[in-house]
């Protein structure tokens, strides 16, 4: 498990810098928009990324 737990977070890590790396005005311009956001809609972002997850795991696993 251990072994998969960290696959997974390295994969994340990879995933995460693409856009950064790809388009670095695209990323910043993203990141100035949601730092502009009120928190409620910075939680349900969250929350809505978090249910995909979970739905995602439990299909494909």
């Amino acid at each position: 498990m251990g072994s998969s737990l960290l696959t997974a977070f390295a994969l994340m890590l990879v995933i995460e810098g693409l856009l950064p790396f790809i388009a670095p005005a695209a990323w910043r311009e993203t990141f100035l928009r949601l730092a502009s956001m009120a928190d409620g809609q910075i939680r349900f972002i969250g929350l809505t990324s978090m249910l995909l997850g979970v739905i995602l795991l439990f299909i494909f696993s």
